[in-house]
């Protein structure tokens, strides 16, 4: 699938078997791309005694050998120029799909990040009521790793849409994995963002073979990790000298303590702490990545985090809750120092919380 450019060009040529009746003959433009050749009329003509074979232009210096040589030169450089433009935007150049794009023929359809921007566009909309803010940043991750994918693998910015098949959605798995040493299943839930578009692009009627016809999305199976009791005492236990491990240390068993993933932790105010019909206080809210309600009892642990924190914190916050890249590259520190031989995320204390709870 790669692009050969060294191999495009262009001549012109009289058809000397076409004389007409004015004692003219018509001029042909030919593309030969990869041994590929087509050719065609430029529609205009010239006397057999004034074409120079060799030149490929008219002889002489008169009005209209100036005027038709400059119209080639026209013809040359439009044929150029959609050269590139198809180099630049598929991943397969061929002379055919060249002469039509210069003749007109050629339709106008939607390459992937056009569809991708709008599509993009379309969703931003939709941030905070029907979309969390992390989603459109999923789908705005991919399109820009599409993007930086076709330059590295093909030399192309964008591609058009039928363009695109099997092979294509794998080498962007391969390239995801090696580039940004993204596990299976990360890449599989990110593939599912490309996967959108393109049933986007099936539903509008601006594609008709689906390129996922044949991929599997499938996930691997692996055991989440926990902490045992004895690990959380650990980390509850330990005296931190450094202020953000010590805080981060508070957020996480929080999170242990009520099953709150990272963004609803995130998220919480002193409104989603209320008192409930039992007469004791719950953690209440919507869970920003399905907007299913949530009700957590306030627990002893969880409360004393919670507390601690109490009227320090700017804009309502109820924790000193970092970005998750951040919080999992202290989480390991905790590991280490408490001894806790685990890969230590902030997932991990949500899971953690189904095993406390059963």
């Amino acid at each position: 699938m790669s692009i050969m450019r060294s191999t495009f060009s262009i001549l012109f040529y009289i058809k000397k078997s076409a004389l007409k009746s004015n004692g003219k003959v018509p001029i042909m433009a030919r593309i030969t791309l990869n041994g590929d050749i087509v050719q065609f009329s430029v529609k205009c003509e010239v006397d057999p005694g004034e074409w120079n074979s060799r030149a490929q232009r008219a002889i002489g210096k008169s009005a209209g050998a100036i005027k038709l040589n400059g119209f080639l030169d026209n013809v040359r450089a439009g044929i150029i120029n959609h050269y590139r433009e198809i180099s630049d935007k598929e991943v397969t150049v061929t002379a055919e799909k060249v002469k039509n794009a210069f003749l007109g023929f050629r339709t106008n359809q939607l390459s992937l990040l056009e569809l991708y921007d709008k599509h993009i566009k379309d969703i931003e909309i939709k941030v905070g009521k029907e979309l969390t803010r992390v989603s459109y940043l999923r789908y705005v991750c991919v399109r820009n790793r599409l993007q930086l994918f076709m330059r590295s693998k093909y030399n192309i910015s964008d591609i058009d849409l039928r363009e695109i098949n099997y092979s294509f959605i794998y080498d962007f798995e391969i390239y995801m994995k090696s580039h940004y040493n993204c596990g299976h299943n990360a890449v599989m839930k990110l593939i599912k963002h490309l996967r959108t578009i393109i049933i986007i692009a099936k539903n509008n009627g601006w594609l008709h073979i689906d390129p996922f016809v044949n991929y599997k999305f499938q996930l691997e199976k692996y055991d989440r990790a926990f902490l045992t009791q004895q690990e959380i005492e650990n980390i509850m236990n330990k005296t931190f000298t450094i202020k953000r491990l010590d805080q981060v240390r508070d957020v996480f068993l929080f999170s242990c303590f009520t099953g709150l993933a990272y963004i609803d932790v995130f998220n919480l105010r002193e409104t989603n702490i209320r008192k409930s019909f039992d007469g004791n206080m719950w953690i209440m809210g919507k869970r920003s990545k399905t907007n299913v309600s949530f009700n957590v009892p306030l627990l002893d642990v969880p409360k004393m985090i919670l507390d601690r924190y109490k009227g320090t914190l700017p804009n309502g916050e109820l924790l000193p809750i970092i970005n998750n890249q951040k919080m999992n590259a202290y989480l390991k520190e905790i590991a280490d120092m408490c001894g806790i031989d685990k890969i230590l995320t902030f997932h991990v204390a949500r899971h953690t919380a189904f095993h406390i709870a059963a």
